[in-house]
């Protein structure tokens, strides 16, 4: 009987364990281990799936920036302790390495990276998850790989359809390998142009060459540096389009190079300056053409340089508005600080970009505030006041900002910066003047949202429910298992009680049987 008792206690006491972890599992701790690329295509099905933004939120369908990555591969909950217990990470303006499911930080909000400069990120209510180009508005600070994720070193990785391979802990672009024996083209987005048959396979060492290098391979691209007569087709279809006004001479160099951005930014193309894949756009009989403002952003910048001090001036007020001071190297980015840097700024507050005090200090604040002058101008978004930028920015051409956002704070979620302040120039983690202004310039970032935004709002109701919702059914489950543990502890108290009312019935019966046999024996005596 004690045995029995003993087994069911026991079984009893497994169901309770199991229903606190089946309750407190996804809410409390998560100790799930994803990898980059999984990590990667769970967000790009949180987009296409219309997920909905819950602040708090980590479960699927309804979460927050963090929860989204939360949600797929557990970890540490908020932005900034993934940050800090990640196990690699570097600045955005540098570069993002070619890896899948990369994190992206910037001060109160994390996003994921999925490859070819695009991330998916936990937006707002407003928005919902959104899937949108690196640069402009939409800009971040650091990249870092998450810890609760696993990351390729070599070999292939299949993503979102698409098959890539993997050397040195990045996917391999603009280049070919024999793997297995048959010989693989990538594309400048790292796609194979075949499906592998042995994804177990590795490239051969001494067959494995790059497509801009190798003589006995027809190259798939083309960049700065590639000659031939497909970079010849190439200039004379630029030229044709109004995009190029060099020499067609064969030699992909830096004239062809922006004019063939031009040419990506004007057909909505990924904009690398790369001529892949792409080339099938250019020589469409419906390609664009370059607009008359893209023709004069084209035109080699020390002439329009050296055009612009000679022309003559209405009156002085135009004079000192066209022709700024003579520029010392021509070329102004994050960490300079001179008077040059006040009249570019200047310039901006007078096109209604630069909102803020000039201070002559080039910072982060300044760098975005440039990008979006780029945008604007149909200027590459670099954040670096290049001759051309200069050029175009004291220009009669010059493209006022469309829409000024004066309130933007009260147009965007707050950003609040609760993790480790970014360190200036110097390094001793203190913000100039113009760098202060990076949390609401991060505000500003966020209120921008991307076309395929309004598709995520379109479909978030019908597809996850609200916040009070999300709420409540978590609560309900806290619920659901304190009942079932006072229904576990209940029936283990009445088996207890059952027990303890046999064992004294049984106890009472013996002593009376006791009893009994010695008034018997007592009587016979």
């Amino acid at each position: 009987m004690m045995k029995r008792i003993k087994r069911l206690t026991a079984m009893l006491m497994s169901i309770l364990i199991l229903s606190s972890v089946f309750v407190f599992g996804g809410t409390l701790t998560a100790s799930a281990k994803g990898t980059g690329t999984g990590l990667a295509e769970w967000a790009l099905n949180a987009y296409y799936s219309g997920w909905s933004y819950v602040y708090g939120g980590a479960t699927p369908g309804a979460v927050d920036c963090s929860g989204l990555i939360y949600s797929y591969c557990g970890g540490e909950r908020c932005g900034n302790p993934q940050l800090n217990t990640a196990t690699a990470r570097g600045n955005v303006s540098n570069g993002i390495p070619n890896i899948h499911g990369l994190g992206l930080w910037r001060p109160g909000h994390v996003g994921v990276y999925v490859g070819n400069n695009m991330e998916v990120d936990a937006r707002g209510d407003d928005y919902g998850v959104c899937y949108q180009a690196i640069g402009g508005y939409n800009n971040w600070t650091y990249w870092f790989k998450l810890a609760a994720c696993s990351y390729p070193t070599t070999g292939w990785e299949k993503f979102n359809g698409e098959y890539y391979y993997y050397e040195n802990g990045e996917y391999i672009t603009n280049t070919s390998r024999t793997i297995g024996g048959t010989t693989y083209y990538f594309n400048s987005k790292g796609v194979s142009s075949k499906t592998p048959s042995n994804t177990s396979a590795t490239a051969s060492n001494g067959s494995s060459s790059s497509s801009s290098s190798s003589s006995s391979k027809k190259p798939t691209s083309w960049k700065n540096g590639s000659t031939g007569e497909e970079v010849k087709k190439i200039q004379s279809r630029l030229k044709e389009l109004g995009y190029y006004n060099g020499a067609v001479d064969g030699d992909f160099g830096d004239m062809t190079e922006q004019a063939f951005k031009a040419f990506q930014r004007q057909a909505g193309l990924y904009v690398d300056g790369i001529a892949g894949s792409d080339r099938n756009v250019l020589y469409a009989s419906n390609a664009p053409k370059a607009p008359a403002k893209e023709e004069k952003a084209t035109q080699p910048a020390t002439e329009a340089a050296t055009q612009a001090p000679t022309e003559p001036a209405s009156n002085s007020e135009s004079e000192a508005a066209t022709e700024p001071a003579a520029k010392d190297d021509g070329v102004y980015q994050n960490g300079d600080e001179s008077d040059k840097v006040t009249e570019i700024q200047e310039k901006l507050a007078e096109l209604l970009y630069f909102d803020i005090e000039p201070t002559g200090y080039f910072g982060e604040y300044t760098e975005q505030i440039v990008k979006n002058f780029q945008l604007e101008n149909s200027l590459e978004a670099t954040g670096i006041v290049d001759e051309e930028t200069y050029a175009v920015l004291f220009g009669d051409s010059a493209v006022k900002n469309p829409s000024p956002e004066s309130d933007a704070e009260s147009q965007a979620p707050e950003q609040v910066v609760t993790g480790p302040l970014p360190v200036n120039a110097a390094g001793n983690g203190t913000f100039s003047s113009d760098s202060q202004q990076y949390a609401s310039s991060a505000a500003e970032v966020a209120g921008k949202t991307n076309s395929g935004s309004e598709k995520a709002l379109s479909n978030s109701a019908s597809v996850i429910p609200a916040a009070t919702t999300a709420q409540v059914r978590r609560t309900a489950n806290i619920w659901l298992w304190f009942v079932l543990v006072a229904i576990i502890l209940g029936a283990l108290a009445t088996v207890f009680l059952l027990r303890d009312r046999k064992a004294t019935r049984y106890t009472k019966y013996v002593a009376k049987k006791k009893g009994a046999f010695k008034a018997e024996a007592s009587s016979r005596w």
